[in-house]
């Protein structure tokens, strides 16, 4: 393994940058922690560069177990001096070690059309830890894929793959992508179109889930809006005890995944 001691180093920079402003098309991701990391190579996903704090490297820790392992991978692994890499993790007590990783890029169509498709579709989810549990809660539950849209944070910054615990590695996951765009996709592979709404929808166990269908799920504060309301084939509601008028939306998607689930898994 190379050593690096300065925080110039190219990189450190690489690190720093990739945190900074993540990949829009979700071809690279930066990844902080051993479990993360482990996830990635089970997955078989391409490793383009790890980093290990120097002072883990030289402990029989979990870190330089994983770091040896994938330096006999063939990657390209780095050790890094403390003070080095407290500049390139992008959180404030680092782990320990990082890695940048390569995958494939979802397309949005290429999910929409599955025979089988269960998609979830994430409008104006603004918070990155909440947008990667509910990744987590799909995977989990069984969705097909994620079609992220509107002013929704990325799904490809470090923040949401570690709120997805490694689900955004496997579940294939598009973004940039408006409600109206997700709608027509789904529509164009004559799957069916139902919208989480805080009232006036269906109890989530009377909706029919076994066919194509994808879920909108509205983000933070004022969930989907009337219009994208308007074109969903039908709306869902949570029974809720007053007072408690709504869910975080992440717990939202878990609860309505896993009513979706109770048909489609037999």
């Amino acid at each position: 393994m190379k050593t690096i001691s300065s925080r110039q180093n190219p990189i450190v920079r690489r690190f720093r940058e990739l945190a900074r402003t993540p990949d829009s098309s979700g071809a690279r991701l930066l990844l902080d922690g051993v479990h993360l990391v482990r996830d990635a190579r089970a997955a078989g996903i391409e490793i383009e560069v790890a980093a290990i704090a120097a002072s883990r490297s030289r402990d029989a820790s979990e870190e330089a177990d994983l770091a040896r392992a994938l330096a006999a991978d063939g990657a390209l692994v780095h050790t890094v001096s403390d003070h080095a890499f407290l500049a390139m993790s992008p959180v404030r007590t680092p782990s320990g070690l990082l890695a940048i990783v390569r995958r494939t890029p979802a397309d949005a169509d290429h999910i929409c059309r599955r025979a089988d498709a269960f998609v979830l579709v994430a409008i104006d989810v603004q918070d990155p830890g909440n947008l990667g549990s509910l990744v987590r809660a799909g995977e989990a539950g069984g969705a097909t894929g994620v079609l992220v849209c509107g002013t929704s944070a990325s799904p490809f910054s470090w923040k949401a793959v570690r709120g997805s615990m490694g689900s955004m590695l496997r579940l294939p996951v598009a973004a940039g992508l408006s409600a109206d765009d997700a709608i027509r996709c789904m529509r164009r592979h004559r799957g069916r179109v139902v919208a989480g709404a805080p009232r006036g929808g269906r109890p989530p166990d009377t909706i029919d889930w076994r066919r194509p269908v994808a879920l909108l799920l509205g983000g933070e504060g004022p969930g989907l809006s009337d219009a994208t309301l308007a074109q969903a084939d039908d709306l869902v509601t949570i029974p809720m005890t007053p007072p408690v008028e709504s869910l975080n939306v992440a717990v939202a998607a878990a609860i309505l995944v896993y009513a979706a689930r109770r048909q489609r898994v037999v």
